[in-house]
């Protein structure tokens, strides 16, 4: 199978069968693709889509850029932690989060109870080409909005490279990159359900 052909219908079911109940969640800096690719992720595998920052705009009724300036950072990163572990309850779905939003050790550890976490990783000439398309972006308000993105790579990435697992996000067809998706997903599901403690479960649960 090429990354550009649909998985068969087998190898679907089975990853949807090996996620359960467990959300998969997209990580990484704004402008990595996690809505688009996450939309496609989700269309492929017939499961419910939800962008945390739509959903934070939707219980607030006012935008990021808006909550940034009515009540800074802190308390937005507060709502959006909140926000995220109350999606996350309801899996499977596919949930993409907010550049900040991994970097909370709280919100880390709920995506690790009850999701995968997938890192779309790119580099600051990507990042910057994108987010150039949208200018309503609160950190990037400012004079050398380069400089800022540079910062924040070296800030999270170290943090981002926490998600279970990575696909490069570049300037290929939002299909190409899905397909990475689901094949490293694939790929993860099956090894986890060989790991020595998955086969003491299933052992102990056939006694």
């Amino acid at each position: 199978m090429t990354v550009t052909e649909t998985p068969p219908s087998k190898d679907l079911a089975a990853l949807g069968q090996r996620l359960g109940a467990r959300s998969i969640v997209f990580v990484g800096l704004m402008g990595a693709g996690k809505t688009v690719i996450g939309r496609k992720v989700a269309e492929m595998l017939g499961l419910p889509f939800i962008d945390s920052d739509h959903e934070i705009e939707t219980v607030s009724r006012m935008t990021v850029a808006e909550l940034f300036t009515a009540y800074g950072e802190a308390e937005f990163r507060s709502l959006e932690r909140r926000v995220i572990a109350r999606l996350l309850k309801s899996g499977p779905r596919v949930v993409s989060t907010g550049g900040g939003a991994f970097v909370n050790a709280q919100t880390r550890r709920a995506v690790a109870r009850r999701g995968v976490s997938i890192w779309l990783k790119a580099d600051l000439p990507t990042l910057m080409e994108r987010v150039g398309r949208k200018p309503t972006r609160p950190l990037l308000n400012n004079q050398d909005p380069e400089a800022v993105m540079k910062r924040l790579m070296d800030e999270r990435y170290p943090l981002y490279a926490q998600a279970d697992l990575v696909v490069h996000s570049r300037n290929e067809p939002k299909d190409v990159i899905a397909g990475e998706v689901i094949e490293a997903l694939l790929h993860h599901l099956k090894e986890e359900t060989l790991r020595p403690e998955n086969a003491r479960e299933r052992d102990g649960d056939a006694k």
